[in-house]
């Protein structure tokens, strides 16, 4: 086994996190769902999108599906608001929630090994995390909107490698969702590891971490 010396990431739900008010500002805040709440409706959604692309049955995307079943939990489905919903949730300046030592571990991780970044975004990821304190901590940054392709296409997970000069073998990919993330990192040759902080993937027999402290942990076995 070769060597691990590459570490990319994701940045929705692995380094960032959405900022819920503004996505659902189209809805009056009393409406808006707790985060637990929030935390069901994506294991739930991410389930059914996994078993959706993986048998190529998809029919909408990630966030159509969990902004549709959003609406019918508060039985108040609305085809106009929900599609705001999702564009709000596409624009990469909406996801500026960070947790606290997100940047002391990758420090911690980057000391050991050269990190970068691969997200399906809207070509301005890059300021994003620059707003957020943690742009700097990354060798490269490779954004869709910018590819040209998404995960889990394995063009962007190739232009990626060929931007850090990183041998695939040598690599492993961070990022939450298993038919994606997961998935498309191991199509290109890469080693992968779920960030999995709703729980989505609790009980299966997959690399899985809740936190960036756990994935020191796992990183250190």
């Amino acid at each position: 086994m070769a060597k691990r010396r590459f570490i990319f990431f994701d940045v929705g739900n692995t380094l960032l996190f959405p900022n819920r008010a503004r996505l659902l500002a189209p809805i009056a805040a009393e409406k808006h769902p707790s985060f637990e709440e929030w935390q069901a409706l994506e294991r739930r959604t991410k389930q059914e999108f996994d078993q959706g692309l993986t048998s190529s049955k998809i029919d909408h995307g990630f966030w159509w599906t969990f902004h549709t079943h959003l609406l019918n939990q508060l039985n108040a489905f609305d085809a106009s608001v929900r599609d705001q919903f999702v564009e709000n949730t596409q624009n990469s300046a909406n996801w500026d929630q960070i947790l606290p030592g997100t940047r002391e571990a990758l420090e911690r991780i980057r000391a050991r090994y050269a990190i970068a970044v691969i997200s399906n975004a809207d070509g301005r990821i890059d300021a994003v995390l620059g707003r957020c304190g943690i742009c700097d901590c990354f060798a490269s940054i490779t954004d869709s909107g910018n590819v040209g392709h998404e995960k889990p296409r394995p063009e962007i997970f190739t232009a990626a490698l060929r931007a850090m000069k990183a041998d695939p073998a040598e690599s492993l990919y961070v990022g939450d969702v298993y038919s994606v993330d997961y998935i498309g990192a191991h199509n290109a040759g890469m080693d992968a590891v779920l960030f999995d902080v709703s729980g989505a993937y609790r009980g299966r027999e997959l690399p899985r971490v809740e936190s960036l402290a756990e994935l020191e942990s796992w990183l250190a076995k």
